[in-house]
């Protein structure tokens, strides 16, 4: 880990900061990106080893400006940018948020990586890692736009890991059940709305989603992804990997409550 280079896209929280946080300790030079302005400053100021970047995965000037500031050379990346989306019936969807959804999940990660993949070519025992969503492995009803944009990374990992491998890049994807933080309590919050149901009880449902019945840690996400770059993962590659609890399935009651 110690003098890795790795750029995490949407590193100012969540998972991400996790991941940032957990490298920059190792002693790996970590780059992170984030449209949160705020949040940026607080982990600059807060972890002087993380370099941050002003930037929104859906900008191709903004990726440009990122990656510019990393250098030529790059070992790791990880696409972690991802946003919810709307919660609703397709039908009820409205095309921007569609569109908005695509666009950060899956179109921010093609811009990372494109730009990404000339500087993990100079670097050493090179890997990319997806943040997938155990959602891109089921349907999930009133969420299509987020479940969409999940499958097709793992689309996307499969085909980079068989462009990527020959030159001895591994591209994997990790596939997180509910994650504990702000994240999921404002899906919990949107879906109960959406529903007519108390926010409790939605939160049950989603535990009960997995046989462990309990959310997933960021550090567990953290410890899935060290393993990936690492050298005992040189060959692990192409593979969509859950850190879920086991899901036996993403269901919910459709009908609002009466």
């Amino acid at each position: 880990m110690a003098q890795q280079r790795i750029a995490i896209t949407a590193g100012a929280s969540g998972i991400g900061l996790a991941l940032a946080q957990a490298f920059a300790a190792q002693g790996a030079i970590v780059h992170v990106c984030d449209v949160q302005a705020e949040a940026l400053e607080a982990v600059g100021a807060a972890n002087p080893a993380i370099h941050t970047s002003h930037a929104d995965v859906s900008s191709d000037a903004d990726m440009a400006r990122f990656f510019a500031t990393i250098g030529d050379t790059l070992d790791v990346l990880i696409n972690n940018a991802g946003i919810s989306g709307p919660t609703g019936r397709c039908e009820d969807i409205a095309p921007d948020d569609w569109t908005r959804t695509i666009d950060v999940n899956l179109n921010g990660a093609f811009r990372a990586t494109r730009l990404a993949i000339p500087r993990l070519r100079r670097g050493h025992a090179a890997s990319i890692v997806m943040m997938s969503s155990n959602a891109g492995l089921f349907g999930c009803p009133l969420r299509s736009p987020y479940v969409a944009s999940k499958w097709a990374l793992i689309g996307l990992t499969k085909t980079l890991a068989m462009e990527l491998g020959p030159e001895g890049i591994t591209v994997n994807a990790v596939c997180p059940a509910s994650v504990e933080g702000p994240r999921i309590r404002g899906v919990i919050a949107r879906d109960a709305a959406a529903r007519g149901l108390d926010t409790t009880v939605v939160e049950a449902e989603y535990k009960r989603q997995s046989s462990m019945r309990q959310f997933i840690q960021p550090s567990e996400i953290v410890d899935m992804v060290s393993f990936l770059i690492s050298p005992a993962a040189r060959n692990i590659s192409g593979q969509a990997i859950a850190v879920d609890g086991h899901t036996e399935g993403l269901w919910s009651d459709l009908e609002p409550a009466t």
